[in-house]
């Protein structure tokens, strides 16, 4: 394990997210949290926090301990000193090694404005806390070992998810299902080592004995196991980063329309003359638990004037970042020199053609726009109908027609990395195994392999690499 600086003192901060709200959450975490609250915490029954059994919550007022304040179970609760009191509370005490840092810790809802939950804390900074780093607290729930590096990075997707579907596959790994599996990998590359060392250590015994073909056998599992977690890193990076996706065509086709469709609101200016948008509109959408940035752009026409030409320029800077492009077409009208031209520049692009209008009288070639376009799907704005089926394409052609919900996913890009290498290294030893090779050449390989398998767990990690972690963080996470 890398060496850390780790600290043992009492640490603060808010940790519920800045503005006016019903409740804020002002927590303390370490040896002297709970003397903390003695001082700055008068229960309605007069009884210190250092009395209270674990787990429990406890009301009362948040009092300013410069002046002497007198815990009694005989005191009145007129007697309290009504001009200290700082806010009215819930005080929550858990008590070490049940907490999330394994620490004493003390949570303080109080009321959720800025002001009041800043006087709170500054009470506890003067009382011997001082201010928590960013993602200090989950940091310590790593280093005392409550959870590994892997599922303290997951504290962050869960808070930073989406959609629900992104929410769900960073619980899970919270919950640690991708610790088990490379806990899993892991110790089968140990079984291999275990082996080959126990050759290299009795050197007497022949090389012939080792058993190659077996261990061929569970090399090639090891990275079948290994390339099951890597495939999922698309699916995963979709779900948490989500995709883009640009509506264009010529104007007047229905774009902000299906816009509007999309969003379930009225988000974009819909009339019957064309080039009513002139300008990009970006929303983002959760479409069957993917993270969707929709952008309506400005029809795609010879601009009229200054204004439509700037339009048209940051419409063509849209497409050429898009994830997916929709290219609309008006069922009701014959396809035209601008739409061929569309065509011809979008068809080697990841795109879908969408035919809307279809409650009118069909005028346009189906059959030439399904030559350059693998998915066509024809819909109705108006009277909404196959919008779900547009809808049910965008996952289909983000997870590639796949998208169960897995047992794992993986998104994080040190994750995949470690793995990647992880995976060339067994390769490696496998290679090796094949040609019947030194003991010594193909343990070695195992060992860097168990060691980028470590810096997933958080096993084998520096000061750098936890700083730049935890630095993502939120203070009071």
């Amino acid at each position: 394990m890398g060496k850390l600086k780790y600290t043992s003192d009492t640490i603060a901060a808010i940790s519920t997210s800045s503005g006016d709200s019903g409740i804020g959450i002002v927590r303390i975490s370490g040896s002297d949290a709970i003397a903390i609250a003695d001082r700055i915490f008068v229960s309605k029954d007069k009884k210190l926090p250092s009395g209270f059994k674990t787990y429990t919550i406890h009301y009362g007022w948040i009092v300013d301990s410069s002046q002497l304040i007198v815990h009694s179970s005989q005191n009145k609760e007129n007697e309290l000193p009504r001009n200290n009191i700082v806010d009215e509370v819930l005080l929550t005490v858990m008590r070490a090694p049940r907490s999330f840092t394994k620490e004493d810790i003390i949570e303080i809802n109080c009321h959720g404005g800025p002001v009041a939950m800043r006087a709170v804390l500054d009470l506890a900074l003067a009382n011997g806390a001082r201010l928590a780093e960013p993602g200090e607290f989950t940091k310590r729930a790593f280093l005392n070992g409550r959870i590994d590096l892997a599922q303290a990075e997951a504290v962050l997707d869960v808070i930073s998810a989406k959609t629900e579907m992104a929410l769900r596959v960073g619980a899970r790994q919270l919950a640690g299902v991708l610790s088990v599996k490379i806990e899993d990998i892991r110790s089968r590359i140990l079984e291999i080592l275990a082996l080959l060392e126990a050759n290299i250590d009795f050197p007497e015994e022949e090389i012939g004995s080792i058993d190659f073909g077996r261990l061929c056998k569970a090399a090639d599992d090891i990275r079948s196991r290994i390339s099951g977690i890597l495939d999922s890193a698309n699916k995963g990076k979709i779900i948490r980063d989500g995709i883009k996706v640009v509506i264009c065509g010529k104007a007047n086709v229905g774009k902000s329309s299906l816009l509007n469709a999309l969003l379930k609101e009225e988000r974009s200016i819909v009339t019957h003359i064309a080039g009513t948008t002139r300008d990009t509109i970006e929303e983002m959408i959760d479409i069957r638990g993917i993270p969707v940035c929709i952008v309506d752009t400005a029809g795609m026409l010879k601009p009229r004037d200054v204004i439509e030409k700037k339009a048209l320029k940051r419409s063509r800077k849209y497409i050429q970042s898009a994830d997916l492009l929709l290219l609309l077409f008006d069922a009701g009208k014959k396809l035209d020199k601008h739409d061929r031209m569309l065509i011809k520049k979008l068809s080697k692009k990841e795109c879908i053609a969408v035919i809307n209008k279809i409650d009118l009288k069909a005028r346009i070639s189906k059959e030439e726009i399904k030559k350059y376009f693998d998915k066509v799907i024809e819909i109705s704005v108006k009277k909404h109908k196959n919008i779900n089926i547009l809808e049910d394409t965008f996952t289909e052609w983000a997870f590639k027609g796949s998208y169960g919900a897995e047992s794992v996913l993986i998104s994080n890009l040190r994750h995949i990395e470690a793995l990647k290498s992880a995976n060339k290294l067994v390769a490696e030893a496998r290679e090796l195994m094949d040609n019947k090779l030194s003991a010594e050449l193909i343990a070695q390989s195992l060992r860097e392999a168990i060691s980028q398998l470590d810096l997933i767990l958080g096993k084998n990690f520096n000061q750098d690499l936890i700083d730049k972690i935890f630095n993502d963080f939120c203070i009071g996470k």
